[in-house]
């Protein structure tokens, strides 16, 4: 039942952010000129299977997405940046959480609890989180994922049996599902500075017992819950690129559903080294950002 609502909502914000989109491209048809930007879609395509395949291991899309497009001079604007990630790959977020969601067996009230935990986080998160002092929270949460990281590696080979042996939990309950709430709140508010909610949900999921393979229907559900709404404001204020938009979407569901059959076939240990490998790598972007010092403006 509960797995059903869950489902039923995502559809609903689907519906939502598809009605903003199909009626943008509609009303600027004239100005695609799909014709004329044949290698830019056919780029954006690929772009989306690479991206959105990295996505569905845990990994994420959009700063490889950013890179790509930079690498490849596929963007016009860098100001369409921010919204064009957000944009592109809404669709491809919303098929991982629907295949996870239906092939992962997860406990429904942990999942919905999590879900709304991190939905009310980044709303919190938009309003006071932002406003704190970005670098310093990008530093400590590099460095806070990279120590959980070790810490997996350690206790995978059996050097932590205090944390417990064999993640097989598909819930949590008591002060465990207390935790987890707790910890995808901050997570949610965090993703309004650019902390992505992946990593440190893979880190937590896993420290609190459960099978890893769990983690990927609450991030993406997660995910899934915020990027609708976001991006239906980018497409109201025209602030988003639509030839690499449809580019993306397409090539995007393709990498979705390469990858999806590739996680839930994986055998579990080797899942396990894949999440501590993405857990130190973003542990090291962020420490990295917090570490890089701001450009001065130019007047």
């Amino acid at each position: 039942m509960i797995s059903t609502i869950i489902l039923g909502g995502l559809g609903l914000l689907l519906l939502y952010f598809v009605f903003y989109l199909v009626r943008d491209l509609i009303a600027h048809r004239d100005s695609l000129k799909l014709a004329e930007n044949k290698v830019k879609l056919v780029i954006a395509f690929f772009i989306g299977i690479f991206t959105d395949f990295l996505d569905t291991l845990g990994v994420g899309s959009f700063a490889p997405t950013a890179m790509l497009l930079d690498m490849t001079k596929n963007m016009e604007h860098d100001r369409q940046l921010p919204g064009t990630l957000n944009v592109a790959h809404t669709i491809p977020v919303m098929l991982e959480a629907f295949i996870f969601i239906a092939v992962v067996k997860v406990e429904p009230m942990t999942l919905f609890s999590l879900i709304v935990a991190a939905i009310v986080g980044s709303w919190v998160g938009s309003r006071t989180v932002s406003k704190m002092p970005e670098k310093k929270i990008q530093f400590y949460m590099g460095i806070a994922l990279i120590v959980t990281a070790v810490l997996m590696g350690l206790r995978q080979q059996g050097m932590l049996d205090a944390l417990g042996a064999g993640n097989e939990a598909l819930g949590l309950e008591g002060g465990k599902l207390v935790i987890g709430i707790v910890g995808n709140f901050i997570f949610g508010a965090l993703m309004t500075i650019g902390v992505g909610l992946y990593a440190p949900c893979m880190a937590m999921v896993y420290m609190l017992g459960m099978s890893p393979l769990v983690a990927f229907p609450i991030m993406m559900a997660s995910c899934a819950g915020l990027m609708p709404v976001a991006s239906a404001e980018f497409i109201k204020s025209d602030n988003y690129s639509r030839i690499n938009t449809i580019g993306i979407i397409f090539g995007g569901i393709i990498g979705v559903i390469i990858a999806a059959y590739f996680v839930t076939n994986l055998n579990m240990d080797i899942l396990v080294w894949i999440i501590i490998a993405v857990v130190i790598w973003s542990g090291i972007i962020y420490i990295r950002k917090g570490l890089k010092k701001d450009e001065p403006e130019t007047v």
